[in-house]
């Protein structure tokens, strides 16, 4: 009995193209992992403070003050040893993670880097306090000044403090050593509750301080210094 050939079905071979374009176009449409979205800040050294009310970040002037960016940086990634005012022990880790905004002044500025949260708990030892660096360009004329609180030429410490307006009365008093943004968080920090010493009632904390490199990094970038690394 002879074989019957059947004919081919043209719709069936027709279709298949067509199925095949569709599964292509499905599987270039699947989404894929998105990109890391650019970073669009300048070029520099920033300092993160992730605060209960929010985030402030801030440029640091690395050519303007450089001791103060090393120490401040060094303290907040754990690289600095100090002796605790209070236990006189020496101690190396993450600072500023904890503390407290121990003053805040509405229409002026928030205060923070107190070990005690009282305006006083200064770190000791070796390298504290440190030189003042007034450079004559920087000044107070903008919102959202990162400068070193003192009690007078040369004794910086951990304590800084951030401006919320232009103060021309603090120019050539304070070390400034960076610009933060998010002033509307350091307004908010300003006018919580406050007791008649302008600590806040209810207390603000610096959960952590965040350094962060944009762009490539200098020889000598404070962030990869080795532990006490000696630069006053």
């Amino acid at each position: 009995m002879p074989k019957i050939f059947r004919a081919p079905n043209l719709k069936a071979l027709l279709l298949v193209p067509l199925m095949i374009a569709t599964l292509a176009a499905t599987l270039f449409s699947l989404p894929s992992a998105k990109a890391a979205p650019a970073d669009k800040r300048k070029p520099g050294l920033y300092w993160t403070l992730e605060t209960d009310k929010g985030k402030i970040s801030c440029k640091l002037f690395e050519a303007e003050a450089p001791v103060t960016v090393r120490t401040m940086v060094g303290l907040a990634i754990g690289k600095i040893s100090y002796v605790h005012p209070e236990t006189r022990q020496t101690e190396r880790k993450k600072f500023f993670d904890g503390l407290i905004f121990d003053r805040v002044i509405p229409g002026a500025m928030i205060q923070g880097g107190d070990l005690l949260g009282t305006g006083v708990g200064h770190p000791e030892g070796p390298g504290f306090p440190y030189k003042s660096e007034i450079v004559p360009s920087l000044k107070f004329d903008t919102p959202g000044r990162l400068a070193m609180a003192n009690s007078g030429p040369d004794t910086n410490d951990s304590h800084f403090f951030i401006t919320e307006a232009p103060f021309p009365s603090f120019d050539g008093k304070y070390t400034i050593w960076g610009q933060c943004e998010n002033v509307d968080i350091v307004k908010a920090i300003a006018r919580v509750p406050r007791d008649p010493g302008d600590t806040p009632v209810t207390p603000v904390h610096i959960q952590r301080v965040l350094i962060e490199r944009v762009g490539p990094a200098p020889a000598d970038a404070p962030e990869a210094m080795p532990p006490d690394a000696s630069f006053k």
